[in-house]
């Protein structure tokens, strides 16, 4: 086993980790992990980070249903349009993408330079999302209400975001399930992680007919990834995970720019 594989399989276990130290961004890092350090294609990273991202948050969705903390009926609105929107993109959209896409300055820009190039934008806004105090995402409590149009419109969006890039878009989700359907905090972030499970696992559903998946290696890395959210839960009780989060969003800003750099080098 290389070093840099080696490297992959702990950046698998470093993922749940950070998923389980914030509850959330551990999984803009799969996609990079995945393709530097394990060398897996993009499409193919985007669609085995589908598989990761889902699983993992699966697992915390469940530990949240347990506690109540899940809004079941803002889930259903938000991830029926979501999902569709995942599988279609995975199904139809990502394979019809052209290999060559366009030139800049006689610099070829190819589908997989694209592909990851598009995720460095989400990783960079993403860690602009945690880096800042988010304010105006603390209303003070109030009766749950459904702007339905708004929340299936965003559910499409996000949908379409996962399905490129192959991240969860919580980043996306959780303001949406703030300010749209009014949830609290904490139910907004509970409620995410089953949007995200079931999004991005049927999204997965629309590549198994596409690609070759290596299962052996998709579930090693799917373990590992899980096995750091209990390890990430039980270090929560001795770090803090509001600075956690902002040094962590500087890292996703420095991993973005890194990402545009070793593409376009």
């Amino acid at each position: 086993m290389e070093i840099l594989e080696i490297l992959g399989y702990v950046g698998a276990l470093i993922i749940g980790v950070v998923l389980g130290l914030i509850g959330g961004g551990g999984s803009i890092l799969t996609v990079p992990v995945l393709v530097y350090l394990m060398a897996v294609n993009p499409v193919t990273a985007t669609a085995y980070s589908l598989f990761v991202v889902g699983s993992s948050a699966l697992v915390g969705a469940i530990k949240n249903m347990k506690k109540g903390l899940v809004d079941l009926r803002t889930a259903t609105v938000f991830a029926i349009p979501a999902f569709i929107a995942v599988y279609a993109t995975r199904m139809y959209l990502v394979p019809a993408i052209p290999e060559h896409l366009f030139n800049v300055g006689g610099f070829e820009i190819t589908k997989n330079i694209g592909i990851m190039l598009f995720f460095a934008i989400i990783m960079i806004l993403a860690s602009i999302s945690m880096i800042r105090e988010k304010k105006s995402l603390k209303p003070e409590p109030t009766e749950v209400t459904y702007n339905y149009p708004l929340i299936i419109v965003e559910g499409i969006v996000v949908g379409v975001l996962t399905g490129i890039v192959g991240a969860g878009g919580g980043f996306l989700i959780i303001p949406a399930l703030v300010l749209l359907a009014k949830l609290p905090m904490k139910k907004a972030v509970a409620t995410s992680l089953l949007i995200i499970a079931v999004k991005s696992l049927i999204g997965f559903i629309g590549d198994v007919q596409n690609l070759d998946i290596d299962w052996v290696f998709l579930l090693a890395f799917t373990g590992l990834s899980i096995a750091g959210i209990f390890l990430g839960v039980y270090l929560n009780k001795f770090i803090d995970g509001k600075k956690l989060k902002k040094a962590f969003g500087w890292f996703v800003l420095l991993m973005g720019i890194y990402i545009v750099w070793a593409e376009l080098a």
